[in-house]
């Protein structure tokens, strides 16, 4: 079974070398790792690189020429993980906060779902503990907001730790995706929930990242806000 783990990028160049590290150590036979990088000014296309030449056949590099989103940079991930023959295709931050140690736990999930989620929210899972108390409150409400006004069935909406069947990947229109930021990951969950497929999501510790800045800011979290309206009502229209 061929795994493909995708991988967006930017400025990651401190991070991504203990990832790559931490992931190859698991024990998942036939794990590729495909890191997209949105020409970095860290360096971390470059840093990329490297680690494919000390990797081969088990990390590739897809070099896009500029910043334009983490939901294009999935797009073109999960279209060459397909084209690549990926039996499983997944989703993780660069940043260290998803564990790469959940990774077998999630595919043994993924035996009786269509897609596993490494979730913050169902029992066992948590936050980092360094978290002041309204971040920890902001990122509840945002999370219960997207789940209320979707009607997912997910404990985790806008949880990005992810492993997909290819059936289920072929099964969405993922391509036709109207979101380009972070609330892409909340849209690709109503578009498998609309799709009927089966979920299951295994606890995880959401770390903080040891190096780098978060990309999330409050402009983000206000346009993912007004998103999932708009989500709501565009699926609405096309059913």
């Amino acid at each position: 079974m061929k795994v493909i783990q995708v991988i967006p990028t930017y400025n990651e160049a401190e991070n991504l070398p203990e990832l790559v590290k931490a992931l190859l150590s698991q024990p998942v036979p036939g794990l590729q790792l495909l890191i997209v990088d949105d020409n970095s000014p860290d360096g971390t296309g470059t840093v990329a690189d490297e680690l494919a030449g000390d990797n081969p056949g088990k990390v590739a590099v897809l070099h896009r020429s500029g910043k334009e989103g983490l939901g294009k940079a999935y797009i073109q991930g999960f279209k060459k993980a397909l084209d690549d023959g990926a039996d499983v295709i997944g989703m993780m931050d660069a940043d260290l906060s998803h564990p790469p140690d959940r990774l077998p736990s999630m595919l043994a999930a993924l035996e009786e779902a269509d897609v596993v989620i490494g979730s913050r929210y169902c029992e066992g899972g948590s936050l980092d503990e360094t978290w002041p108390a309204l971040r920890k409150a902001l990122s509840w409400f945002g999370n219960a907001y997207a789940r209320t006004i979707l009607g997912l069935p997910i404990k985790d909406a806008p949880g990005g730790y992810r492993l997909w069947r290819r059936s289920a990947l072929e099964a969405i229109p993922f391509e036709q995706s109207r979101s380009s930021g972070y609330v892409f990951i909340v849209e690709l969950a109503y578009m498998a929930k609309l799709a009927g497929l089966a979920f299951r999501e295994v606890p995880i510790h959401f770390a903080e990242r040891s190096h780098g800045v978060s990309k999330m800011s409050l402009r983000i979290q206000i346009e993912a806000a007004l998103r999932v309206w708009q989500l709501r009502k565009i699926y609405k229209k096309t059913r």
